[in-house]
This record gives C-alpha cells, structure tokens and sequence, in this order.
C-alpha cells in the first residue's frame, strides 16, 4: 500500500555519492562526515573555522573543506557553485546551529536574531543556492538538523526552540514539493546531543547521547528512507506524545518535570 512506502528513496551505497555538509565543524555535523567518509562518500564540509576544517580534511583523504559563513548570501552562492562544479549535489545536509538559553528575564533582541539567522534564515540562503539545481536534476537530498526543541515551548528556549520549529515548518512543506520532483527531504530532531552547543546548560539532559551515535541513526534513517529521523527514541518519543496534549495538561507537565 502507498503509505506503507518510504517516504524518500532510501539512501543505502554511499560509494562516490557526493555530500555537502553545512556546519560540520563540530558536533553533530561532524560526526556524520565522518561516518559518511567512511562508507564511501565524497565529502565536502563547510563552516566559518577554517582551522576546524582543514584538520578534518587532513585526516579524511579525498574529502574538501569550503569555509562559508550562512550569514553571507553571497559565499553561500559561491560555495554551491564550487561544490556542484567539483562534486556534484546528492545531499546537502543543514547542520549549521547556534544555542543560548534564553528566559523572558533575560531576553536579548539580538540574540533572537543572531538564532534566528544562524538556525533558519541560513536554511533559506542555502535552499536559494542549491534549490534549481536540484529541481533541474530532479534527484538529489535535503536534510535539515532541527530539534526536538521545535516541537512546542519550553523553559530556557525562548530565542532557540522558535527558529527550530520553523525549520520543522519548512522541511515539511518543501516536502510536499520536492518529492514529486524527485528530490528527498528529511527532517533530523534529536533529543540531547553530547557537543559544544550544549555544554553550557546547567540542568540535567535526559538520554544525553554522544554526536556518534547521532550520526549513526542520520545514516539509518537515510537507508531506511524515513522523513522524520529522531532520537534517542526513549527521548523523542514522549515529547511526541507530550505535542498531542492541551495546553493546560502540557504545561502542567512540563513545569513540574523542570521546575521551571
């Protein structure tokens, strides 16, 4: 039956499949270079660290580095025509993040854009770079590295979790488009994830999990063709149910679970 499909060509060989990856200097993104190097891909790693790139790229033979800052409409264009002219354009991969706890007390009109920039609209400089190409070929991969933090409000998460959520927003919706076109879209959410954009909160992340076996579940959602790819599910699978409830259950919930 049609729904019992998978929602995107699976991903399965990575032999000689070309991957762009957007924020991998660190964390998440990192270690899914790393995994995608070893299973064979042509990798290409972009962030703003130049030094943080090149020594993946001394350590992974074959692999490119292209330092991009997702601010900068312009380098963001002239990266994508670099990598598409050098590599091609299989998958591109959003893993670009930037994450302060915020609370209403503390709340800081440039932080909320500086989150914004980085999480979203940098999502939308690359779309316009990558995106008719993509169409043009009809084939290629989306993925975008949200978080469960999306999924509704919660305490410490005023400038990051509204960003996240449109992320989510927009995966989805570019899914109705792309797919008929041949292009796949996937939607990454994992829960508490062991990299530096955490590593300042002071209070206690369930499931925390280490960005290797994050990027051990990006890869096993990609072969089995899935469209949402979360984890740890013990994690993600409660703040699913917890999207379904009321308002005044939910925010019962959540405040006596924080304290907050």
């Amino acid at each position: 039956m049609h729904f019992l499909k998978p929602f995107n060509p699976p991903i399965a060989d990575w032999q000689g499949r070309s991957v762009w990856l957007i924020g991998a200097s660190s964390g998440i993104g990192l270690a899914t270079a790393k995994a995608l190097h070893a299973a064979g891909a042509k990798v290409v790693v972009s962030a703003r660290k130049a030094e943080l790139l090149q020594q993946f790229v001394d350590t992974h033979p074959g692999a490119q580095a292209v330092v991009m800052d997702v601010s900068d409409t312009a380098a963001i264009a002239e990266a994508a025509k670099y990598v598409q002219t050098h590599q091609g354009l299989d998958v591109v991969m959003y893993c670009a993040g930037y994450y302060q706890a915020m609370r209403a007390s503390d709340y800081s009109l440039i932080e909320m854009q500086r989150h914004l920039d980085v999480n979203y609209t940098g999502a939308l400089r690359v779309l316009e770079a990558v995106l008719p190409t993509l169409i043009a070929n009809g084939a290629g991969h989306l993925s975008f590295i949200s978080s469960v933090a999306g999924f509704r409000g919660l305490p410490q998460s005023l400038a990051y979790g509204p960003t996240k959520a449109a992320l989510i927003n927009l995966a989805e919706a570019l899914y109705y488009d792309l797919s008929q076109r041949g292009v796949g879209v996937s939607l990454i959410n994992p829960g508490f994830v062991e990299t530096p954009l955490v590593a300042g909160n002071d209070f206690p992340m369930p499931a925390l999990i280490s960005p290797e076996r994050a990027a051990t579940e990006i890869l096993k959602g990609w072969r089995k063709g899935e469209f949402h790819i979360h984890f740890p599910k013990r994690f993600t699978r409660v703040l699913l149910l917890l999207r379904l409830l009321p308002y005044r259950w939910y925010f019962a919930l959540v405040r006596g679970g924080t304290g907050m």
